[in-house]
């Protein structure tokens, strides 16, 4: 065979081999790779939604810590506020029953000076009239000298 046929032949193979190919072989390939490549951009597309998506959650999250940490501040706040009041209330009801106690006690005291003065009163009574018995060295009647023996327990 000539050259000229050979190449004329390996032509038209050519041909046919490029023409097989387009028609049964690349349209699957390139279906393959523009699928393949949908994923790719739909995966990075859903990467972007979720890295958004996190950026938006961490700033509800730090507004939210924000929020706890003002608030648990405000209740803690609070509630030394009310320790102190019951702390303040505590005191000024311990002061009133100190004062209450006090009271009762210096009232208790008089009581019993009182109690102890009318005692001696009698007793020193009781002494005045052993003393004038003896002065006197006879028997004092005491129902007789009751109006004698009240005044001097009167000014004793």
């Amino acid at each position: 065979m000539s050259i000229n046929a050979t190449l004329f032949l390996q032509l038209i193979v050519f041909l046919i081999l490029a023409w097989f190919t387009m028609k049964f072989v690349w349209p699957p390939i390139t279906k393959a790779l523009d699928e393949r490549a949908e994923k790719i951009a739909s995966g990075l597309a859903a990467a972007d939604k979720a890295k958004s998506e996190l950026s938006n959650a961490n700033k509800r999250v730090e507004d939210e810590l924000a929020k706890s940490r003002t608030e648990t501040a405000t209740r803690l706040a609070d509630a030394e506020r009310r320790g102190q009041a019951i702390v303040e209330e505590a005191k000024a009801k311990a002061t009133d029953e100190g004062n209450k106690i006090i009271a009762a006690a210096k009232a208790e005291a008089e009581q019993q000076t009182v109690k102890a003065r009318e005692t001696l009163r009698e007793q020193v009574a009781a002494l005045a009239v052993k003393g004038a018995e003896q002065i006197l060295h006879k028997e004092v009647n005491a129902g007789v000298h009751a109006d004698l023996l009240g005044r001097l327990k009167t000014e004793l």
